[in-house]
């Protein structure tokens, strides 16, 4: 039987469910947590996984904690492990800190931890409330649950057009500067990012993550590039050493000494019809690298290979506000309404684009 919740508990789970959100992507194989310590009705700690998924969001707090822990309530995001991995399990710590009352939001399903810790905490006599905003909470770990079962990636898509649908043109920037700052955060958000050799050479780009103090966690670049046709003097191979960066290719010729030379990790991919590279040979290279959230910034073709094959879990559509000169193999207006019918939800954000706006579809 289920213990009943109150609003002040929901209230506290929110926070936890609100850490836990700010980190997804960012804490590698293990989930994003969130965690709050709460003492008569007063947070006294707060805790999130820490980057590249360790300390534990529970040890966190209470290891930052500066109150006495005896009698507490502690609300977590996610049912807390209870196996011994790389750490000693936080049921553990949670006993040792004399915690009185445990909520979490959603059970693990992690088979190591998975509706354990219920039983192992109740046992030491600790009062045990499941399920406490779940749905919240199916929402926040949506992606971590489809890494846990899946060969691929968690992939989303980006694309920037403009008011009446061209992708590019001899113009720097389609969309406006708070459009941009927003693509960034996406690849702060995500461990890798991929890109067409075509797109490449079209726009020359580095794809790092230029948010002032948030550069260090710039994705892997990932290339698709059958024919290693990427230019040698293009900004990523000049910066390859400073960001890992990975092409996969299908036929060698003389720059792949060369890229090597500069730091690029090559991979060879098979050819499937129609001598077209092999993406789902390419995703799963790309988890078995641990490459668990990827972000694909493809052009025109590869945006449309993705969607045929419906490998994209969520998609942001930038548009502008601008008209572009019309050029019909630029223009992707037939791609973009396969969004809406691929994608069962579409959600309009223009809170702070100015005028641009952003299509989240997932």
């Amino acid at each position: 039987m289920l213990l009943k919740t109150n609003s002040f508990d929901k209230k506290f789970m929110k926070l936890a469910l609100s850490l836990a959100s700010e980190r997804i992507g960012l804490t590698g194989e293990n989930p994003s947590v969130g965690c709050v310590i709460v003492k008569d009705n007063e947070i006294i700690s707060t805790g999130q996984t820490g980057y590249h998924g360790r300390p534990h969001a529970e040890i966190n707090a209470i290891k930052s904690c500066k109150k006495n822990l005896k009698g507490s309530s502690i609300y977590i995001s996610l049912e807390p492990c209870c196996h011994y991995g790389k750490t000693p399990p936080c049921t553990l710590a949670i006993i040792n800190s004399k915690i009185k009352k445990v909520y979490y939001a959603i059970d693990d399903i992690d088979e190591r931890t998975s509706r354990k810790s219920y039983n192992i905490l109740k046992k030491k006599k600790i009062k045990v409330f499941k399920n406490v905003l779940k749905n919240e909470a199916k929402n926040i770990y949506k992606s971590y649950f489809f890494n846990k079962t899946k060969k691929f990636p968690y992939i989303t898509g980006k694309l920037a057009v403009s008011k009446n649908f061209i992708i590019n043109s001899t113009k720097k920037y389609i969309t406006n500067k708070y459009s941009r700052e927003y693509s960034h955060l996406l690849r702060y958000k995500n461990e890798a990012i991929l890109i067409s050799s075509k797109t490449l050479n079209n726009d020359d780009p580095i794809l790092n993550c230029r948010i002032k103090g948030l550069e260090k966690f710039s994705p892997t670049r990932i290339i698709v590039d059958s024919k290693l046709r990427i230019k040698l003097n293009s900004k990523i191979v000049k910066s390859a050493k400073k960001y890992k960066t990975i092409i996969f290719y299908s036929l060698r010729n003389k720059k792949y000494h060369y890229l090597k030379k500069k730091g690029v990790y090559l991979y060879k991919c098979p050819l499937i019809e129609k001598k077209k590279m092999d993406l789902k040979f390419i995703l799963k290279k790309i988890k078995f690298m641990r490459i668990n959230f990827l972000l694909v910034e493809g052009g025109k073709n590869l945006t449309s290979e993705f969607l045929k094959e419906k490998y994209f879990n969520e998609f942001y559509l930038f548009k502008s506000n601008i008209l572009l000169n019309h050029k019909k193999k630029m223009n992707v207006s037939i791609l973009c309404s396969k969004l809406s019918k691929i994608f069962k939800k579409n959600r309009k954000v223009n809170t702070y684009l100015e005028n641009d706006i952003l299509y989240k579809y997932n």
